[in-house]
């Protein structure tokens, strides 16, 4: 289990949706790199280069990232990206 350490954030990234809203099929390069992840492990905030971080995501939440931020890893043969909380842009609903 992976168990990030303070601000930082590890998350899965979604699959590239592979039709269009009117059913049009994309071949794989036309796809757009996805930008929504899976919250998979939080850290627990804290003490941040001298400011306190309070973490505002959760283990599930649907999120969009910066385009190229974090680190990206394997880990037990999954694809995982480490990120911290400020490169988090948004919650996805």
């Amino acid at each position: 289990m992976l168990k990030p350490l303070a601000d930082r954030v590890v998350v899965k990234m979604l699959e590239a949706e592979e039709t269009t809203k009117s059913g049009i099929i994309l071949s794989s390069g036309s796809k757009e790199k996805p930008q929504i992840a899976e919250v998979i492990a939080v850290g627990p905030g804290g003490k941040v280069d001298g400011e306190v971080v309070e973490m505002t995501v959760k283990k599930g939440d649907k999120v969009v990232i910066n385009k190229y931020s974090g680190t990206e890893i394997k880990y037990e043969g999954e694809d995982y990206i480490i990120v911290k909380q400020n490169d988090i842009l948004a919650l996805a609903e």
